[in-house]
């Protein structure tokens, strides 16, 4: 509410001069402060915060001792082998593999990763972090499972062999 109160000017004569009446404005803010306090409570209430996003894995039941493990044509897998320094060690079978050296570039991983999709059928990729691979390197590569659409994949334990064939390519 707004309200005029008088600062009394002009009530004696002193001197002969008539002095006119000052006259002050005073605006009570209660009634706003309430109002944008109640709108701020109404926003808070309202408003939906951004859930946070997961990525859903399905995980395997642990086979027992005495079942064989599932028999895979070597030709159609894609191991790839992460290493330190955000690099992924890759090869092709598991006999002979050759192994080579890419990042996780678009042009990387992902070329690697298309280009079996579209020549091999059924393609399964076994990702083996290393020790010195970091934590960041698995999810950047379940992404990149994710982006290229790859059905069939799964985490795997990085072997002796694995390491050796890595230390003898000299990359």
């Amino acid at each position: 509410m707004a309200e005029i109160s008088d600062s009394g000017g002009g009530h004696g004569k002193k001197g002969g001069k008539i002095r006119a009446k000052k006259m002050s404005t005073k605006i009570d803010m209660t009634p706003m402060v309430d109002l944008a306090f109640l709108l701020l409570t109404f926003f808070m209430l309202t408003t939906t915060f951004n859930k946070p996003v997961t990525m859903e894995l399905i995980m395997p039941e642990k086979p027992s001792e005495k079942d064989p493990p599932p028999e895979v044509n070597e030709k159609k897998v894609l191991t790839l082998v992460l290493g330190k320094e955000d690099k992924i060690y890759w090869y092709i079978g598991i006999t002979k593999p050759d192994v080579e050296v890419t990042d996780f570039s678009a042009a990387g991983v992902r070329k690697i990763i298309r280009q079996y999709q579209q020549t091999i059928d059924k393609l399964l990729v076994l990702i083996k972090p290393s020790d010195e691979s970091r934590y960041k390197n698995v999810v950047d590569i379940l992404d990149e499972m994710n982006i290229s659409a790859v059905k069939r994949y799964a985490l795997v334990d990085v072997d002796k062999h694995d390491l050796q064939l890595i230390k003898d390519s000299g990359k």
